[in-house]
């Protein structure tokens, strides 16, 4: 197996960013496989919704049904997970095409060049977060 390549952010950090290509390829990339976290999230749901709405019984008297109701509220989660992240990407990308990607929403500062490779879609520094 290759090891993965480290990111390069010495190129576009630190300062204005505005289109990048580098940071628009790998948002783009994250966004991509988001959506298709959450296509494949709600698919799930939706066939587990399909296989109980068939039954007769309810979750409080099947003995399956503790488990069916876990396993819904768990997906269901996961998809509000999922749609927050590919909320924080889209905030990204705007971030990036109006040149402000890279400065911390709260204080202003740049973000460190690690963080933004940690977390791309991030909007704050690493003591902003805390």
């Amino acid at each position: 197996m290759t090891p993965a390549r480290p990111l390069r952010t010495a190129a576009w950090y630190p300062g204005r960013v505005t289109g990048n290509q580098h940071v628009t390829q790998l948002l783009a990339a994250e966004r991509a496989a988001t959506v298709e976290r959450l296509a494949g999230l709600e698919r799930e749901r939706a066939a587990i919704i399909e296989s109980s709405g068939s039954a007769a019984t309810d979750d409080e008297h099947d003995p399956e049904g503790a488990t069916i109701a876990f396993e819904r509220q768990h997906l269901a989660a996961l998809i509000s997970q999922a749609r927050g992240q590919l909320a924080q990407i889209d905030a990204a990308m705007a971030r990036l095409a109006a040149g402000s990607y890279g400065r911390c929403e709260s204080c202003g500062r740049p973000i460190g060049a690690a963080r933004l490779a940690a977390r791309p879609a991030t909007a704050v520094c690493i003591d902003c977060a805390g």
